[in-house]
């Protein structure tokens, strides 16, 4: 049996595969930069059908937020050892799945649009980072965490319509205290700020909400396209809730930049299991003719 697991900072999807028979489950996120390996494990337990599976594992194929170094990837690693205790353990970087999924045999940039975001250029065989993901505080343009911290800076200076302050003040009971104790007291926080977009969802067709939604997109383009050399030459995919939901503004951000928009996709996991199932099926090719 494998498993391959595709986490953001909010949410893990996971797939078991035994023979023909593939079944999904979830679990929170599981980031390194914000969770220990007694976390990972406490998260495990919660869902016992994914943690009974524990004995039977033989690989585990993690692509997780956070995973960016060999430091961040063992916290990951130790954290999995200690339910899939018989299995090879590869863990590696959310930018992968992301270019996996996405790949259509040839070049191409794809790119991250959920709580966080991200870029990356893959030729099929190299997947290349230009610019680096910076987090919720200095980076993450046009992510949820992103366009929640500007809906909240705008509801705490007062310059959003009147609807949506007190869609914000009935829904959510905020005030100044209880952001800044979200944001400054408990963990978290790019997951607090994500936490806004269906409330945003809910206004997309408010000039407001639409401008800032485009402008963020326009943001994240400057800094994660444009920055790949002749990016005009190649299909620009999108995965990530955010992509999915406002897909007008983020084709209109792309037509504007001369972006051409590939494929845009909710979640990496069925295009992941896929490109394994495929990198299986070719390797089990191989040995045979080797043999």
């Amino acid at each position: 049996m494998i498993l391959i697991v595709d986490s953001g900072s909010t949410k893990s999807d996971w797939v078991s595969i035994s023979g023909d028979e593939q079944i999904q489950y979830t679990t929170v996120g599981l980031n390194p930069f914000f969770h220990d390996e007694n976390f990972i494990l406490a998260e495990l337990r919660k869902n016992s059908s994914l943690y009974g599976l524990g004995p039977e594992v033989q690989e585990v194929y993690f692509y997780g937020a956070g995973c960016s170094s060999d430091k961040l990837n063992a916290i990951i690693e130790n954290g999995l050892k200690q339910v899939f205790t018989k299995a090879r353990i590869q863990v590696g970087h959310d930018l992968c799945a992301c270019a996996f999924a996405t790949y259509e045999n040839e070049p191409a940039i794809s790119c991250i649009l959920g709580t966080g975001s991200n870029s990356c250029f893959y030729d099929g065989t190299i997947v290349t980072e230009n610019i680096p993901a910076l987090g919720y505080i200095l980076g993450d343009e046009g992510s949820g965490s992103y366009f929640g911290k500007k809906l909240l800076t705008d509801f705490l200076y007062n310059k959003m319509p009147e609807s949506i302050q007190n869609a914000l003040k009935v829904e959510f009971n905020l005030d100044k205290e209880k952001i800044f104790e979200n944001l400054y007291m408990k963990t978290n926080a790019n997951v607090y700020l994500a936490s806004f977009m269906p409330l945003i969802k809910n206004f997309q067709d408010e000039p407001y909400i639409s401008e800032m939604i485009f402008e963020g997109f326009k943001h994240f383009i400057d800094i994660h396209v444009k920055c790949y050399q002749n990016f005009e030459r190649y299909s620009v995919h999108f995965i990530g809730s955010i992509a999915c939901v406002f897909y007008e503004e983020l084709q209109r951000a792309c037509e504007i930049n001369n972006v051409k928009l590939g494929k845009v996709i909710k979640k990496p996991i069925d295009g992941l299991v896929d490109y394994h199932m495929q990198l299986r099926m070719l390797n089990m090719n191989t040995n045979e003719r080797v043999n």
